[in-house]
């Protein structure tokens, strides 16, 4: 029996004051009836005294330090990925409810272990898949639930994006395999999400992945043919290489008696929406379109919604330790294709 939040706002700490924290900062200041931030950490003393200084809360420097002095509810983990399995691990240890950032961990081993953790504990774990709040996906799983495309046929994903080497440069983690994955793990994670939660389970994939033009570890370029459960083709685009800027994170269904494109620079305008069969909902497709400058949109807040539900005993959560595991899954499987140069089924064979 998990415990509840009630009668009080929720006791919240960030983990990582990174480039994404800002995002967790904001979604918790945007609920201010329901959390209260209490504390942040990190291990690199500039950015912990800019974010203490920014938040006016207590800062500590250790993890631990901080899980055994402060009374929390939740501690939100920006920390880089391969951290996330130990973190996560030790805050279910204090009994607190952890909620982490994509991807939920480096190695599936470390996913599996990071859900017993807080499942021995009692306690929630939440993994961060933003996307799926945003309004342009809420109406395409809406289509995909009420079966409007009839089967469906095929699927593109495309990822085009950029990221110098500065990027890299900027932190000795990133670029790495034990601690950030490459363009598929990282920038792609809420694409690869959707390949599950839009079209259902996947039966095979077939993976290429290159190093072209960036001096780190991981890939920069994939491409990753897949076939569903369903029957359904498609495949999953990826580059860090576009020149000169971010260009588009699109997602393309074609079925039996539907086609649609939503595309921009992050799956937030809806280019294409036809089908056979008129639906409420495709009044809605002329505002479900929004502007952004961020490849992160705008679902971060909404994410927050859910949780602020589920701690509060009020509702079930979207996406939680067991719902990561999917797509940690199915980057798991696109990297060891890569690796052995063949087909990989699923689920893997552990």
């Amino acid at each position: 029996m998990y415990k509840t939040v009630i009668n009080r706002k929720i006791r919240t700490a960030i983990v990582g004051c990174g480039r994404i924290s800002k995002n967790h900062f904001g979604s918790i200041a945007s609920h201010p009836e329901h959390m209260e931030l209490v504390s942040v950490c990190d291990i690199n003393k500039q950015a912990l005294e800019i974010a203490t200084k920014e938040s006016g809360v207590k800062g500590y420097q250790y993890l631990e330090d901080m899980l055994q002095q402060e009374q929390l509810d939740l501690v939100v983990l920006c920390t880089p990925s391969g951290l996330h399995s130990m973190q996560a691990q030790m805050i279910a240890k204090y009994k607190i409810n952890v909620m982490t950032e994509k991807p939920m961990a480096t190695r599936w081993h470390d996913g599996v272990n990071m859900v017993k953790a807080c499942d021995e504990a009692g306690v929630r774990m939440f993994v961060v898949k933003q996307n799926r709040r945003n309004a342009t996906l809420q109406l395409l799983k809406s289509a995909v639930e009420k079966k409007r495309f009839g089967r469906i046929y095929m699927v593109n994903i495309n990822v085009f994006w950029t990221r110098p080497q500065e990027y890299y440069d900027s932190a000795k983690w990133r670029g790495t395999w034990e601690f950030d994955g490459g363009a598929f793990m990282n920038q792609a994670s809420h694409y690869v999400d959707l390949v599950d939660w839009l079209i259902g389970p996947v039966e095979s994939l077939q993976a290429y992945t290159g190093t072209l033009a960036r001096n780190i570890e991981v890939e920069d370029t994939g491409v990753v043919s897949i076939k569903w459960r369903s029957g359904a083709l498609g495949s999953m685009n990826v580059t860090m290489l576009t020149y000169p800027r971010n260009l588009e994170g699109s997602i393309t269904i074609i079925g039996e008696k539907g086609t649609v494109r939503v595309g921009g620079l992050a799956v937030n305008e809806i280019q294409h929406w036809e089908f056979a069969e008129a639906d409420s909902d495709d009044e809605l497709v002329k505002t479900a379109s929004y502007q952004t400058t961020s490849v992160y949109g705008f679902g971060h807040p909404l994410y927050y919604k859910n949780v602020i539900d589920v701690l509060r005993g009020e509702a079930e959560p979207e996406t939680d330790g067991r719902e990561g595991l999917r797509s940690l899954e199915m980057l798991i499987a696109t990297y060891l294709s890569a690796r052995d140069g063949k087909r990989v089924s699923l689920p893997l064979d552990y």
